[in-house]
């Protein structure tokens, strides 16, 4: 059964672990997005803990980050659950955080396309 939930445990919050992640974590880039994330030690109940991003100085508009961040969680919300079967079968967990780079808001048939690029490569990461 496919869960389209997105819980607060799933959400990226911890300061420590946001920190952590930046320090020293591994990134690629998937057009618009940059996407760190970090394999975490002992796996929890979500195999995946996710924030989202969008710039200030290219967004100076509240409205507008917020759509970006609302777009791009729905599109990781609709799609997480085939990459969370894989880490859960392989036990393993990821703090990941994805930070939308581009200059315009796309459309969310395009977000939804990138997010499924970058779920597939955080599925096949430190394999």
């Amino acid at each position: 059964m496919k869960t389209y939930s997105f819980k607060k445990e799933e959400r990226l919050k911890s300061r420590k672990l946001i920190e952590a992640l930046f320090r020293e974590g591994k990134a690629f880039s998937v057009f618009p997005y940059r996407v760190v994330y970090l394999p975490l030690p002992s796996p929890g109940k979500y195999p995946v803990q996710v924030g989202f991003s969008a710039s200030t100085r290219r967004f100076p508009k509240a409205v507008d980050r917020n759509r970006i961040k609302r777009l791009s969680r729905e599109a990781w919300r609709m799609q997480k659950q085939e990459l969370y079967d894989q880490l859960q079968s392989q036990s393993r967990q990821f703090a990941v955080f994805l930070i939308y780079t581009d200059k315009k808001i796309a459309d969310f048939s395009v977000l939804q396309g990138k997010i499924s690029v970058i779920l597939k490569k955080l599925a096949t990461v430190g394999e």
